[in-house]
């Protein structure tokens, strides 16, 4: 996202991250260009802003407080950019007054050093909002960006669609350690289709306009993705981090509890991703 808003060069933008950088490579296709970066590295260092575009992992959302309570005030739009569902819930808590934006990410990001990451197109669009008024000026931001905003009227059923593309796509190429080239395998397609099977009658329990053939078409679009392309939570195992097993997999097997509606398959996946990541967290 700071590769591309800064891109457009519209827009003065800042980095909130772990360590210093001061230049980024962003990489589409065959194309490269490098962009100077202003960062930061101490929340005590920010000032109140117009736009905070959350790009964390979802389990690291509450490190971000600090962060936000420096960078918030009641005019401040914060457009979360997170898998999963329940965006507004998860960081509500974090911004006072200020605005989210639930924001839906399709494109495929790939961190290939601390200053280079390689951004590929997937779907027809690459983030999708809810069609008001702070999903419209969130599309206006991004406005001269190499980014597609859709803009949704029912985006509840947006984001229980990206789910079920997550519920899939990144356990499976986590615990198989391959990329989406893993699902042109005919046994492992048949496993994602009874995965999200269960998925699909949680989300239909949940209120999401579901089509019939769901699930397959879920496939579809997987299938539809480069198979060079991995997934977050594929990279996240590669570098021996915690994996986002809770806001993925986990919202399903919560929804299912809650819903009364029974996930065998999603709970087995849950509690191997569980203890993949918490290896991880250990060592």
């Amino acid at each position: 996202m700071a590769g591309c808003l800064r891109a457009a060069d519209r827009h003065d933008v800042i980095a909130c991250a772990r360590r210093p950088i001061e230049r980024l490579v962003l990489e589409q296709s065959d194309t490269s260009a490098e962009f100077p970066l202003r960062a930061l590295t101490e929340p005590a260092d920010a000032a109140r802003v117009d736009w905070v575009l959350l790009c964390t992992k979802t389990q690291q959302t509450p490190f971000t407080a600090p962060w936000l309570a420096r960078l918030c005030d009641s005019s401040t739009r914060v457009a979360v950019l997170q898998n999963g569902i329940g965006h507004v819930a998860r960081v509500t808590p974090l911004v006072g007054n200020a605005r989210i934006v639930p924001t839906i990410v399709y494109y495929n990001g790939e961190r290939l050093a601390a200053d280079r990451v390689r951004l590929r197109h997937v779907a027809d669009h690459d983030l999708a909002v809810a069609d008001d008024a702070d999903g419209r000026a969130f599309a206006q931001l991004l406005d001269g960006t190499p980014l597609r905003v859709f803009l949704s009227s029912d985006f509840p059923t947006l984001a229980w669609r990206k789910l079920l593309i997550n519920a899939v796509a990144n356990p499976i190429t986590a615990l198989t350690l391959q990329r989406q080239a893993v699902f042109r395998r005919d046994d492992i397609k048949a496993l994602c289709v009874a995965i999200l099977d269960e998925a699909v009658a949680v989300a239909r329990a949940d209120g999401a306009q579901l089509a019939d053939d769901e699930s397959l078409r879920t496939m579809s679009t997987l299938l539809t993705y480069p198979p060079e392309a991995g997934t977050s939570m594929y990279f996240d195992r590669l570098a021996g981090r915690g994996l986002e097993v809770e806001a993925l997999t986990g919202a399903v097997v919560a929804a299912g509890q809650r819903l009364d509606i029974a996930t065998p398959l999603n709970s087995a996946l849950l509690a191997m991703l569980r203890a993949v990541s918490d290896a991880a967290s250990a060592g």
